[in-house]
């Protein structure tokens, strides 16, 4: 079972959760997911303190790309599948939204149909 730390405290999460579903449900972190998990807002942005995975799905390099995002990762497609350490930056608290976002599926979403570099 992996360890997700964050903002410096630990929590099991079962292997391969989206990093996403981990924030909110272990963490209990107001994670902003405005699209429902689908890497098209940009809104799951986490910065990894270590543990960052080497490759990311294509949808997500190419939503980071598009909008010159850097430093940052999508936890609507990450799956917790090692130790990792992320600092919890999109927070539904003071965002001016009216909800965090429809809750995102288990599996990611769109189906990563090809791992990139980072």
């Amino acid at each position: 079972m992996p360890k997700l730390t964050v903002d410096g405290v630990a929590f099991d999460v079962p292997q391969d959760k989206r990093l996403v579903l981990a924030l909110t449900d272990e963490a209990g972190v107001d994670q902003l997911h405005a699209c429902g998990g689908n890497a098209r807002c940009t809104t799951c942005r986490v910065e990894f303190v270590a543990g960052e995975p080497e490759l990311m799905t294509k949808a997500e390099k190419d939503v980071l790309t598009a909008r010159q995002v850097t430093g940052v990762r999508l936890s609507c497609q990450i799956r917790c599948d090692h130790d990792m350490s992320v600092k919890a930056i999109s927070r539904f608290a003071g965002s001016g939204r009216k909800d965090s976002g429809k809750r995102p599926e288990d599996a990611v979403q769109p189906q990563p149909v090809e791992m990139v570099a980072k």
